[in-house]
């Protein structure tokens, strides 16, 4: 299946959802914030299938970890998540670099299929 690196500052969403895409079959990595999720992505030379990366969080948010990321990294697939309307409008301007914004709260079967049509 596919190598998958979320990013998310929430203990239990980042648990949660690690282990429900796990379980689906891929290879999870997880940062907790977007400065360190680009020092994964970084370290592994963009070799992840997907980017699955919370938009509010501490030291980096995820838009600009997405543009950072993209920047270094064109192929990157990038699927953003929020439970703020604000910041699927902020998003909504990166079309070019970030496939959807996947809105929270989600359910296994949400975020599995919006995986599965990200990595597709």
């Amino acid at each position: 299946m596919a190598r998958i690196l979320i990013v998310e500052d929430d203990d239990s969403v980042r648990s949660f959802t690690a282990r429900a895409l796990a379980a689906a079959g891929h290879s999870v990595d997880t940062a907790e914030d977007g400065e360190v999720g680009l020092d994964r992505i970084t370290a592994h030379s963009g070799g992840y299938d997907l980017v699955l990366s919370d938009i509010r969080m501490p030291v980096m948010d995820g838009i600009e970890m997405a543009k950072k990321a993209a920047g270094a990294y064109p192929g990157l697939k990038i699927l953003l998540m929020t439970g703020y309307a604000e910041q699927r409008e902020r998003a909504a301007e990166l079309s070019a670099i970030v496939l959807d914004v996947v809105q929270k709260p989600f359910s296994l079967a949400e975020i599995r299929q919006g995986v599965a049509r990200a990595i597709a």
